[in-house]
C-alpha cells in the first residue's frame, strides 16, 4: 500500500539577521582556500604589466629613505640615537608601510570586488583579510632590505631581535582593525576613500618615523602615546637597534588600542555585512 503523498511545503522566507550578530570565524577557516587564492590574485594584479614588477616594493621605501635622510638627517640634523639616520628611519618605515598598506588595501577591498560580492556568497571578511595577507609579502621583502642595511652599517645583532615578531603581529592587528572599519564605511560613504589618503599622510608626520619620540616634551609623551604607532615604531627600533625601551607604557597603550580597534572593527564589519551586497 502506497503512503499518502505529503503536502508540498510552504515557501520559506529568508530574512537578514537583526541587530548585532556573532562572528563566525570557522566559516572563514572552511574557505581558507578562497582566502589564499584571493591574496595571491591581489599580489599578482598589483604588479601585473609593470616594468619593474616586485622591485617597486624595494624602490619605494629606498627612495623615501634617501629623501628623508637628506632633509631630516643632513639638513635638519634630527637626532637618531647614535645610529646612522638611514637605518634609524628605515626601521620605522617598514612597520609603517605594513600598517598603512594593510588598511589602505583592506579599506577598498569590498569596493574593488563588488562584482564578486553580488554574484556569490562567501564570508565577506575574507576580502579584507586577503588584502592584508598580500601586504605581508611586501613586508617580508622590505624586512630583507632592512636586514641588509643593518649588515651594511654594521649594526650588531642582539637578543632583542627575538622580540620582533611581537611588534609585527601588533602592526598587523592595527592595520587589519583600521582596514575593517574603512571597508565597512567605504560601502556606505564613498567620500571615506577620499579622506583616507590625507588622514594617512597626516598620521605619518604625527608618528615618530622621521624623528625620535624623545623630541616630544616629557609632559606630553603620555598623550602622544595615544597614537598606537608610537609603541610599534619604538618597539621595532628597540628590537633591531637596541635603542630605547620596547616594553613601556607606549607599548601597552598601542596593544590596548590596537586590540580595541580590531575587535570593534570585526563586529562593526559583521554588523554591516548583511547589507553590503545591496549598497555596494
Amino acid at each position: 500500500m502506497l503512503e499518502a503523498s505529503r503536502a508540498p511545503a510552504g515557501p520559506r522566507l529568508i530574512r537578514p539577521s537583526q541587530g548585532w550578530v556573532s562572528v563566525d570565524l570557522s566559516a572563514v577557516w572552511r574557505r581558507r582556500d578562497l582566502l589564499y587564492f584571493l591574496a595571491l590574485r591581489d599580489l599578482k594584479v598589483r604588479y601585473k604589466q609593470t616594468w619593474l614588477g616586485v622591485l617597486w616594493v624595494i624602490l619605494q621605501p629606498i627612495m623615501f629613505m634617501a629623501v628623508f635622510s637628506v632633509v631630516f638627517g643632513v639638513l635638519a640634523k634630527m637626532p637618531s640615537d647614535g645610529v646612522a639616520y638611514p637605518v634609524y628611519y628605515f626601521c620605522a618605515l617598514v612597520p609603517w608601510q605594513l600598517v598603512s598598506g594593510s588598511f589602505a588595501e583592506a579599506g577598498i577591498s569590498l569596493i574593488a570586488n563588488q562584482n564578486l560580492l553580488i554574484k556569490v556568497y562567501f564570508p565577506r571578511l575574507i576580502l579584507p583579510l586577503s588584502a592584508v595577507i598580500g601586504r605581508m609579502a611586501d613586508f617580508v621583502i622590505c624586512l630583507g632590505v632592512l636586514i641588509g642595511l643593518l649588515i651594511c652599517y654594521r649594526v650588531p645583532f642582539s637578543v632583542t631581535m627575538l622580540a620582533l615578531p611581537i611588534f609585527m603581529v601588533l602592526a598587523l592587528v592595527l592595520g587589519l582593525g583600521i582596514g575593517l572599519w574603512l571597508a565597512a564605511l567605504n560601502v556606505r560613504y564613498r567620500d571615506v576613500r577620499l579622506i583616507t589618503p590625507f588622514a594617512t599622510q597626516l598620521w605619518f608626520f604625527l608618528s615618530p618615523i622621521a624623528y625620535s619620540a624623545t623630541l616630544i616634551p616629557e609632559q606630553w609623551r603620555f598623550l602622544y602615546a595615544v597614537n598606537p604607532m608610537v609603541g610599534i615604531v619604538d618597539g621595532f627600533r628597540w628590537a633591531l637597534l637596541g635603542k630605547g625601551n620596547g616594553f613601556d607604557t607606549s607599548l601597552v597603550t598601542s596593544l590596548v588600542l590596537s586590540g580595541i580597534i580590531l575587535v570593534t572593527g570585526v563586529f562593526y564589519f559583521r554588523y554591516t555585512e548583511r547589507e553590503i551586497a545591496d549598497v555596494v
